[in-house]
């Protein structure tokens, strides 16, 4: 996702808008910014008096959280060839959240671990 365009900008538009420079459209050509852009900015001036970006939104939770990588770790120490599917549903079993195998893969990962399956033959 790009980064919010400069404040110094988004002063330079309000200014020109308040100056009657020109339609959101032209100001929109002028500055090479869309006609949203510039309309979503006059919104948020005129109801907060500020030209700063609005702060990031967030994003998704995390299924697998701090509180349950020592689980994961748990797990993969106790059987070190498990495959992630199998870990997943163990995982769920021991705390009814299930996650997906990239999920898993990502936590191992984040742990430093490794899970391959054992390919020798007894």
């Amino acid at each position: 996702m790009p980064a919010p365009l400069s404040s110094d900008l988004r002063q330079r538009i309000i200014a020109a808008y308040d100056a009657k420079e020109g339609s959101q459209r032209q100001l929109a050509k002028r500055f090479k910014v869309s006609p949203s852009f510039i309309r979503d900015l006059m919104r948020h001036h005129r109801e907060t008096g500020s030209v700063q970006p609005k702060p990031h939104g967030g994003g998704a939770v995390a299924k697998l959280g701090k509180e349950q990588l020592p689980i994961v770790e748990a797990l993969v120490t106790a059987q070190p060839d498990v495959l992630l599917e199998e870990l997943c549903e163990r995982f769920a079993e021991r705390t009814q959240v299930e996650v997906s195998v990239s999920t898993m893969q990502r936590a191992v990962c984040k742990l430093k671990l490794s899970v391959k399956k054992n390919t020798e033959c007894f």
